[in-house]
């Protein structure tokens, strides 16, 4: 006898016997490039076997990032808790440009105006336009403007940090905590958290608000400005912000960066570059105290050079992957075949060194349950690069597979019937 045949024979016992029972479903001097024999000795130094140590980068936590993936290509002491000084303010700024308008009116507290150097004066009961704020915020760097920024968007700036850490946990950044909008030291007395990040977050941080926030062009208008001047809306005083980020007059294809610094943190920056087509983002944490203001450029251009010199774009190709046809259990039909579903492009185009391993890893479920429908997902392809996953593509099936139940069997036995009855 046929197994078609022996089948169907079962189905229509088990539908006898189980009649009615259905099937389970289931301002300072900015960094400069660097001069050729020094590239050279950092590509030297990082090369091969040596490639994940930078000699020399100073800042007790630092990180370079591919703009592109997110992807950490150098870290050091990358996930190490630090105070973050200003560096806190590109979050600031990221937030109040999607929470709200930048013609806004913002009323000035007396908690505001109460912040410490570096302040922009405002004093209380004044009234500024949201942007203006936001230049002194960038730009400046001033803790008041911060402050009345924090209040008018979200009430307090207790309920502001509450924002933040939401934004943070949002973005990935699991490693940060924030109590101020403005950066300086503190420390929450109930948890004893301090107002804190990693270098890997900070990047991650920066990352959205230049190439991932629905804001993102604001933001770079803001922060890439060389000036602003503005009154508050009395018009009783005028005020003139220069932009004290070296970086964007100092080194060719910067995009964006924001200093910092505090007894705790030390110098702090965070900030990217555009090299080609490569974006790099940096983050330096506790990068030396006064008087050595300069150590966070020159970090800055090891870290650049060496993301420039031993990194590039190269063609992953998409593997031809054999992929076995899915048993499905409870089925009409036995199995059902799948595929991978690969963007229209021909392969993956991803920043990385020569020497850096490719591996592709396949997930497939062992069995499916029917029903099966055509574009289920029924597994994943992923790519690695190093421990990095770059890319996962969907395994989708291919064929339609009903389920044995009652209904089906009732509909079998009656085309069976039909197709079988001879009135003659």
């Amino acid at each position: 006898m046929k197994t078609g045949s022996r089948k169907w024979q079962f189905g229509i016992l088990v539908c006898a016997v189980l009649a009615g029972i259905s099937l389970y479903s289931g301002t300072e001097k900015g960094p400069a490039e660097l001069p050729a024999e020094s590239v050279q000795k950092v590509r030297e130094a990082v090369s091969g076997e040596q490639r994940t140590e930078i000699s020399g980068i100073i800042s007790r936590a630092a990180v370079l990032m591919d703009g592109d993936t997110g992807r950490v290509l150098y870290g050091k002491n990358e996930e190490e808790i630090l105070p973050m000084a200003s560096t806190t303010k590109i979050m600031t700024c990221i937030l109040a440009l999607e929470n709200a308008s930048p013609d806004e009116t913002v009323k000035v507290s007396s908690y505001a105006s109460s912040m410490p150097d570096v302040q922009l004066n405002i004093r209380e009961g004044e009234t500024y336009r949201l942007e203006d704020l936001l230049y002194s915020l960038m730009l400046e760097s001033h803790n008041d403007s911060a402050v009345a920024i924090a209040e008018h968007v979200a009430g307090s700036t207790e309920q502001f940090a509450v924002m933040m850490n939401q934004k943070a946990r949002d973005i990935g950044c699991t490693g940060t905590y924030f109590l101020t909008p403005n950066g300086l030291d503190r420390t929450d007395e109930a948890s004893g958290k301090s107002h804190s990040t990693t270098a890997k977050d900070l990047a991650a941080m920066m990352r959205y608000c230049i190439l991932q926030s629905s804001k993102r062009e604001q933001f770079l208008a803001i922060t890439r400005c060389p000036s602003h001047s503005f009154s508050n809306l009395e018009r009783t005083r005028s005020f003139s912000c220069m932009n004290h980020n070296a970086l964007l007059t100092n080194m060719e294809g910067a995009i964006s960066g924001k200093t910092g610094f505090t007894n705790e943190a030390g110098y702090c920056y965070v900030g990217a570059v555009k090299k080609g087509d490569k974006t790099f983002i940096c983050a330096l944490l506790a990068c030396g105290w006064p008087p050595h203001k300069t150590y966070k450029w020159q970090d800055l251009r090891k870290l650049i050079a060496y993301g420039d010199e031993t990194f590039d774009y190269r063609e992953i190709l998409k593997q031809e992957i054999r992929l076995d046809e899915i048993p499905v259990t409870d089925g009409i039909g036995e199995k059902t075949g799948v595929r991978i579903l690969y963007p229209e492009e021909e392969s993956l185009k991803i920043l990385m060194a020569a020497d850096e391993p490719v591996t592709v890893k396949k997930k497939v479920a062992k069995e499916l349950r029917a029903p099966v429908e055509p574009g289920m997902t029924a597994g994943q392809i992923d790519y690695y690069v190093g421990g990095d996953l770059i890319a996962s593509y969907p395994i989708l099936t291919t064929d339609r597979v009903g389920r044995w139940n009652v209904e089906f069997c009732a509909k079998t036995l009656l085309n069976r019937f039909l197709f079988c009855y001879n009135p003659e």
